[in-house]
C-alpha cells in the first residue's frame, strides 16, 4: 500500500481544503455564538465592516446593530439549536473571497412564561446562509450575509420534556466552554419515573 505524503497534494488544492475548514469553523462559531447567546463570540465571525441581512422585515445593517436587535429576541427563548447542514464554498480569482451557501435547519423553544401568552410551542427554521467570506490578514470571516428562508413551521410541545441528565446554558457556564474536563452545569437530579432517563 503506497503511503501518501503531505507533499504529494498540489498545494492550491491543500490550501483550498484548509480554507473550507476554516470558513466551516466560523460557522460553527457563529452556531454556538446565537444558541449560547455569546455576543463577543458572534462578533468575531463578522469583519467589523460586515453587513448582515436577515430580511428587511427582521434586520438589515452593521455587526453592531444586529447585536442590539438580537438581545431582547434571544433571551425569549428557553433554547435554541442550530443544526448546520451542506455547505458550497466558490472561491474567486484572488483566493481571498469566497461565497459560501450553508443550509441550517434551525429549533427554538419558546419559554411557558412566553410574554404572548401562547402555550410552549418549537419554531422550526428552514434557511440557508448565503454569505461573503474574505480572508484578511489569513483570517476568514463574514463580510456579507443574505439570509434566506425556507417553508418553516410551529409544533406545538404536546408532552412535558425529559429532564436532561446535564443540562445546557445559554451563556458561557455551558459545558461547551470547560477546557479542565469538569462538569461545569449543576448535574440535575434523577428522574423518578417516566420519560427517556430511565432508559439503560
Amino acid at each position: 500500500m503506497t503511503e501518501t505524503r503531505l507533499e504529494d497534494f498540489d498545494p492550491r488544492e491543500l490550501r483550498r481544503m484548509l480554507d473550507e475548514l476554516a470558513i466551516r469553523n466560523c460557522m460553527a462559531r457563529y452556531a454556538r455564538a446565537i444558541d449560547r447567546i455569546d455576543y463577543g463570540l458572534l462578533r468575531g465571525c463578522y469583519w467589523p465592516d460586515a453587513i448582515d441581512d436577515h430580511g428587511e422585515s427582521q434586520y438589515v445593517g452593521d455587526i453592531d446593530g444586529f447585536i442590539a436587535w438580537l438581545q431582547p429576541i434571544l433571551p425569549l427563548f428557553e433554547s435554541s439549536t442550530h443544526f448546520l447542514g451542506q455547505q458550497l464554498v466558490e472561491f474567486d480569482a484572488s483566493g481571498d473571497v469566497a461565497w459560501v451557501e450553508t443550509y441550517a435547519f434551525a429549533s427554538h423553544r419558546t419559554r411557558p412564561d412566553d410574554p404572548s401568552g401562547r402555550p410552549v410551542r418549537d419554531l422550526v427554521q428552514n434557511v440557508r446562509y448565503c454569505d461573503r467570506f474574505e480572508r484578511r490578514q489569513g483570517e476568514w470571516r463574514i463580510a456579507h450575509r443574505i439570509m434566506v428562508s425556507e417553508p418553516s413551521r410551529e409544533d406545538p410541545v404536546v408532552l412535558e420534556s425529559p429532564r436532561p441528565t446535564r443540562p445546557g446554558t445559554r451563556d458561557r457556564t455551558d459545558q461547551c466552554y470547560d477546557r479542565k474536563g469538569v462538569r461545569t452545569t449543576p448535574p440535575e437530579p434523577p428522574s423518578k419515573g417516566g420519560g427517556i432517563n430511565t432508559l439503560r
